[in-house]
């Protein structure tokens, strides 16, 4: 659950919808699906096994299970694409807190479709207002890791993600009575190959890396966590599962809505901050209904900002343990605290730096760290260790280690490979 809560945040509610809008609907929704079950599922194991067989989080686990440091430079691009992510989600953390305080004082009340993209387009060319709201996200997130207080966001998350994910089922029931609905549903389940294009395999790995928090460290530390009984197999299963759940959920929700209002399905990161105040304004307890979903999205996207900046914080603090001017817990934190604020500055102020580091990060980093963890365990770490975790306790997964030794060797390796070069035009 605590993985879950990690993985399931902004990037299936938010990205998720406008990403599929901008490459086809039904298409992107088939390619996505196969790229969880063909990377997604054993990159996940890939990343806990790594955490888990070592006991170190991402700093120290690769030198750990190889004895030797070759492999360290590993550790420092999964800690520069956390930071490089954090720029551009603590943004949209920010919009977020922003949401929850338009909808306590009824600022959408009676807003047409048109007024909703106007507030947005307003709200985030009002830099020091996007600047402040990031603020609060950045300090919240570096009170809890400063205070170590993660056990009770955990305890916290059992309860909110099941509201966020009743609150959704709710909001697609009341979405598919508006009329033009049947239009978006058509549009997200229904695939036109003729859109399938190279970019779009590249944008559904790049989400599909995203939204599971693949390759930059998150799962490693999560993996070392793990008791050393527990199921690496059930555990990437579950957690597939639920973030993929929540990831079809928000585009049943939004889809049918942006047909039914008329809005643009390729209208861009802003698209889920006009669709779903329209949706409220349609649903009884309409303010009420926006409040507590703009707060429980809240909780999601914190979930996600605490794994995320706790990399870079455990990051350096072991990295600077036995130097000169080591880093405490509380000094990493602030080091982290006044980088991440350079990071949302640069996104907010310089717009393209918000476009790219998104693109640089789930469709270059992302799978460049995953490709390098799939080589690092499918051709340098022993096999009978692997086969011993992937069997444990159950006889019947005996084959198990053998297809995925195969998968992690070949065919996610030559995967990534292959599409990186058709993206880059050379094949």
């Amino acid at each position: 659950m605590a993985t879950a809560g990690s993985a399931v945040g902004l990037g299936n509610i938010w990205k998720f919808p406008y990403i599929a809008g901008e490459n086809g609907g039904g298409v992107f929704l088939i390619i996505y699906l196969v790229c969880v079950l063909l990377f997604g599922m054993p990159l996940l194991i890939t990343e806990f096994y790594i955490g888990k067989h070592s006991g170190k989080s991402a700093f120290g686990a690769f030198r750990a299970l190889r004895n030797n440091g070759r492999w360290q430079w590993l550790s420092w691009l999964c800690m520069l694409t956390s930071l490089i992510i954090m720029g551009f989600y603590f943004v949209v953390t920010g919009w977020c807190f922003h949401y929850v305080v338009a909808a306590l004082t009824h600022t959408f009340k009676g807003m047409d479709s048109a007024s909703l993209t106007s507030h947005f387009e307003a709200f985030s060319s009002n830099g020091l207002l996007e600047l402040l709201y990031g603020f609060i996200a950045v300090l919240i997130t570096a009170c809890i890791l400063w205070f170590d207080v993660n056990k009770g966001i955990e305890r916290l998350s059992k309860i909110l993600m099941p509201l966020l994910l009743i609150m959704m089922i709710l909001m697609a029931g009341r979405v598919l009575m508006l009329d033009g609905s049947s239009t978006g549903m058509r549009f997200f389940f229904q695939a036109d190959f003729s859109k399938l294009t190279p970019q779009v395999v590249l944008s559904a790995l790049g989400q599909c890396f995203f939204s599971l928090s693949i390759g930059m460290g998150v799962l490693i530390t999560y993996g070392a966590y793990m008791p050393k009984n527990q199921n690496l197999t059930t555990t990437s299963l579950q957690v597939a599962v639920i973030d993929t759940i929540v990831a079809v959920f928000a585009g049943m929700i939004i889809f049918p809505a942006v047909f039914a209002f008329g809005f643009n399905p390729a209208e861009g990161p802003e698209l889920v901050f006009v669709v779903l105040p329209a949706i409220f304004e349609k649903m009884s307890f309409a303010w009420f209904s926006s409040i507590l979903f703009f707060l429980l999205l809240c909780v999601a996207a914190l979930t996600s900002t605490i794994s995320l900046m706790e990399v870079v914080v455990a990051f350096l603090t072991e990295a600077t343990a036995h130097t000169k001017h080591p880093l405490d817990r509380h000094k990493s934190v602030i080091v982290v605290f006044v980088l991440v604020m350079a990071m949302i500055s640069a996104c907010i102020f310089l717009p393209y730096v918000f476009k790219e580091s998104d693109v640089v990060s789930s469709c270059i980093l992302m799978p460049l760290n995953a490709l390098a963890m799939v080589l690092f365990v499918g051709w340098f770490l022993p096999k009978k260790d692997i086969q011993h975790e992937l069997c444990k306790h159950n006889d019947w997964r005996r084959y198990l280690p053998m297809v995925y030794i195969q998968i992690v060797r070949y065919l996610v390796p030559l995967a990534i490979i292959a599409i990186f070069l058709n993206g880059i035009g050379i094949w």
